[in-house]
């Protein structure tokens, strides 16, 4: 159900985390959320960055916001976008580090590398009973942020084969009886979600196209169970939010983790298959190579193209941006078109200056293209000449 992006003409917005304000050094780890509001200094610090992170996208323009993903905890290469779900839910506790063979979702880099680190540090508990929702507190978090803008706070969370695939199990012992019962519990919360007035829910990174890039099938982790998985995970939801789908090819430390640019045609088949309204994908950083399949092969749900690049402190300029966004034009219908980044800019990558000003070139770009169609344009503060501070010389 398109609550969100419905009625307005290429709409815009990022995909979720943002690089965190230098005095926001609080972190969640293991606490509730409303607990941890308590603390009058973790409240104010996270309020505070909230409401900055809600201002600098209200004033590039932005439709649709994020509280940029202000929940996880400043740690390297943004791994609690991994560890917060099961540091949070039932049926998980301890706290292993990473060994070779202990999870299926590490990242096999030697030292010397960049992304060795994300091994060493990547400590995650262990699932050690039946999965249930605990305290992941989404609803409350999702509240903090929609209650400091009118604008429309879209909310995202990992999928339910990521946790499973990260950690060790100790009860289940079957990966796929712990996938879905992952996926039951956050399909649970995510109704809470809705019913509470969220209007967009992002699933991210739903493991079909890395399957297919990397070429692993085997009886559980395969295009249909990982499409069964999702389908389950946001049962019964789009009657009430609208779903959106998030695709890339991964950021730790804001590093590509392919030597050579996947593409997304062998997973598109089984991407246009999820239960979702919007498809995102990973563009900017391939020049939109696969822009022209997409539009091919999904052809009922809206499409969400990255036109800035989270891999790159090289700020896109408006021209720029509004060159991919014809080119995808060419494919897919403006009235189905979304624009955004590709991936999130906040896992250790940027500075909050870079990431505020790729949000700029998103809404000025689109605003060059809205212009040529007849569209209305969205107000970009940001780019207001009448308040620059540098004044013409007399």
């Amino acid at each position: 159900m398109y609550t969100a992006t419905a009625g307005i003409a290429l709409p815009t917005t990022i995909i979720g985390s943002l690089p965190r304000p230098g005095w926001y050094v609080q972190n969640l780890g293991r606490r509730d959320f409303r607990e941890a509001m308590v603390d009058r200094v973790y409240r104010e610090q996270y309020l505070d960055a909230v409401s900055t992170y809600l201002r600098d996208q209200e004033v590039a323009g932005l439709d649709i916001v994020t509280d940029g993903d202000c929940r996880f905890d400043a740690d390297v290469a943004g791994h609690n976008w991994f560890s917060y779900a099961p540091l949070h839910m039932e049926g998980f506790a301890g706290a292993r580090p990473y060994r070779v063979q202990g999870g299926l979702a590490g990242i096999p880099h030697k030292p010397g590398h960049i992304l060795h680190d994300v091994l060493e540090t990547r400590i995650m508990p262990d699932l050690v009973g039946a999965v249930g929702r605990g305290n992941l507190q989404y609803v409350a978090i999702w509240k903090a942020a929609q209650r400091l803008t009118t604008k429309p706070v879209k909310f995202g969370t990992i999928t339910p084969e990521l946790i499973a695939m990260a950690v060790r199990d100790l009860h289940y012992k079957d990966l796929r009886k712990a996938i879905l019962a992952i996926s039951d519990a956050l399909n649970a919360e995510l109704h809470e979600l809705a019913d509470a007035g969220c209007k967009v829910i992002q699933m991210e990174e739903p493991q079909i196209h890395l399957l297919a890039a990397k070429g692993l099938v085997d009886k559980v982790l395969n295009a249909d169970f990982m499409v069964e998985v999702f389908n389950n995970t946001v049962r019964g939801l789009r009657g009430k939010s609208e779903i959106w789908c998030h695709t890339c090819w991964g950021n730790p430390a804001a590093q590509r983790l392919f030597a050579k640019q996947p593409s997304y045609a062998p997973a598109l088949e089984a991407l246009n298959r999820v239960d979702a309204d919007v498809l995102t994908f990973e563009t900017c950083s391939s020049g939109g190579m696969d822009l022209e399949a997409i539009g091919k092969r999904i052809r009922d749900k809206k499409v969400c193209i990255g036109v800035v690049d989270h891999h790159t402190l090289q700020v896109e300029t408006p021209d720029q941006v509004a060159t991919l966004v014809r080119k995808a034009l060419n494919h897919i219908p403006a009235e189905r078109l979304v624009l955004g980044s590709d991936c999130g800019m906040g896992r250790e990558g940027m500075s909050r200056r870079h990431a505020y000003y790729k949000i700029v070139s998103i809404v000025l770009g689109t605003n060059i293209v809205r212009r040529e169609l007849g569209l209305p344009e969205a107000p970009c503060l940001a780019a207001d000449e009448r308040f620059s501070m540098v004044g013409a010389e007399k």
